[in-house]
């Protein structure tokens, strides 16, 4: 008897696909280890392909593959040691690999996956040794977004006992933060039902860190009126500067109130293993969050979600149903978390970490400073550059140009355009204070001290052809 034929048939062997794949990973590798003079125009080919209905014949795969990769050329890749925007990832080739394999076995850690299961428990534990964080149990998550709502969701139950159940309609809940926490905290409150408008952002200090004496006077005006604080939300490196908030001096107003203190670190605990000295008091923290896919350099998505109490994340998350018995009589990863479809982010952590070792972890952070502050000495020694007063505290250094005649804001907002539209470097604005900057990061491994001038020397010849023709 003939076997039948089985569905989802390549016109390759899996072999050959995968070999074909390989090599253009190969090259890509490749062409991010030096800067690309442009960003290329969408070409003819990707137009068709991005116009194409949807096909009902297959095409050979090797085609396939080789548009996907045009596509992918064609795209903003943060990879490349010139990207400068936002915070990037950098795609560690270890990671992307660590990827494959997971993805391959398509495991879903939602529930016990024998040894899967406990890599992810050990990968938490390696990530919070190297940035000194004594975690009694955490979970691979998505990203900050994700490790942050999580970690609220702890704090709001622990604050208000049942209230994951009965909800918040009798209740005065209150969050607090500081003036340039991430939006992600905003969020979480919104889907948390404690509300955004019960969001306390705390002023800021001369660094532009939460003020702690400010933060004790809200707090107890809101226990005064009636009010649950629910959690104090440190940023560990903001998005917009990365300022480090004094977790210590917020530990010290949390502690004796009762308060919840996370540490949101998803950009920049990392630097915790270089410059512990700016995270004094992290382990006073009752929760913290790092994405391993910005400053631990892995391919996204992956954050992690920590805390040094145990069982708090079953407390505000476990249910029991008859479809996902606890058979091991252990918790699942669904317990504590809030997904239900769970990939295996934890093994690209876990194979870096074994591939390259904590110290060149170390070395590749401790170069990003470098560079940040590299960034920031050459631009304040310019007459047509201006820097902010404080020197970086982590990787992100805001610079201005202002040569003589131009207005501002303006003229930075145009720069900033020109600098994406040109293609040599790429990074964004940033609204401080009112005030239109621009805003490297340099969280890359690849990036090096001729990218730091490359960006000023295109920024200074983009302004000072945007200043000539009076844009």
């Amino acid at each position: 008897m003939n076997e039948p034929e089985r569905p989802l048939r390549l016109d390759a062997t899996r072999e050959e696909a995968l070999e074909h794949a390989a090599k253009l990973v190969a090259e890509a590798w490749r062409s991010f280890d030096r800067f690309r003079p442009e960003e290329p125009a969408l070409d003819d080919r990707v137009r068709e392909l991005i116009r194409g209905a949807l096909p009902e014949e297959p095409v050979p795969v090797h085609e396939a593959l080789d548009d996907a990769a045009r596509i992918l050329d064609e795209s903003i890749a943060q990879p490349r040691p010139r990207y400068f925007a936002f915070i990037g990832s950098s795609g560690l080739e270890i990671g992307t690999i660590g990827d494959l394999l997971a993805q391959t076995y398509d495991i879903n850690l939602a529930v016990d996956a024998r040894a899967a299961t406990v890599v992810e428990h050990q990968a938490v534990r390696w990530v919070a040794e190297f940035v000194g964080y004594p975690s009694a149990g955490g979970a691979f998550t998505s990203g900050g977004t994700i490790s942050n709502l999580t970690a609220i969701a702890v704090a709001r139950e622990r604050a208000l006992p049942g209230s994951r159940h009965r909800g918040l309609a009798a209740s005065h809940p209150a969050v607090y933060c500081s003036e340039e926490v991430h939006y992600s905290v905003t969020r979480a409150v919104e889907l948390l039902g404690i509300g955004s408008d019960n969001l306390r952002a705390i002023p800021l200090d001369g660094l532009r860190r939460m003020r702690p004496d400010l933060l004790a006077e809200t707090i107890d005006a809101d226990l005064a009126a009636g009010v649950t604080p629910v959690a104090v939300i440190a940023t560990g490196g903001t998005t917009l500067t990365g300022a480090v908030d004094p977790i210590g001096e917020l530990a010290d107003v949390c502690g004796p109130r009762d308060v919840w203190l996370h540490v949101d670190g998803a950009y920049g605990l990392p630097a915790a293993a270089v410059r512990p000295e700016l995270f004094d008091g992290l382990e006073r923290a009752d929760s913290c969050s790092i994405d391993a896919h910005k400053w631990l350099y892995v391919p996204k998505a992956c954050g992690v979600v920590m805390s040094r109490h145990a069982g708090v994340f079953a407390g505000a998350f476990a249910h029991e149903e008859g479809y996902l018995p606890h058979q091991q009589h252990e918790l699942h990863a669904a317990d504590i978390t809030l997904e239900y479809s769970r990939p295996f982010r934890a093994l690209k952590a876990w194979l870096a970490f074994r591939a390259h070792g904590a110290k060149q972890f170390r070395d590749a952070i401790a170069k990003n400073l470098d560079e940040a502050e590299f960034l920031y000495r050459h631009a304040q020694a310019t007459e047509d550059f201006e820097v902010m007063e404080a020197p970086p505290q982590l990787s992100i250094t805001p610079i201005r140009h202002m040569p003589d005649g131009v207005v501002p804001n303006p003229h930075n907002q145009a720069l900033a355009d020109a600098i994406q539209s040109d293609g040599r470097v790429y990074l964004a604005s940033a609204l401080i204070d009112g005030d239109v900057w621009l805003r490297p990061c340099f969280v890359n491994f690849r990036t090096t001290e001729d990218d730091v001038l490359a960006l000023m020397d295109v920024a200074r010849a983009l302004g000072e052809r945007l200043a000539r023709d009076g844009a």
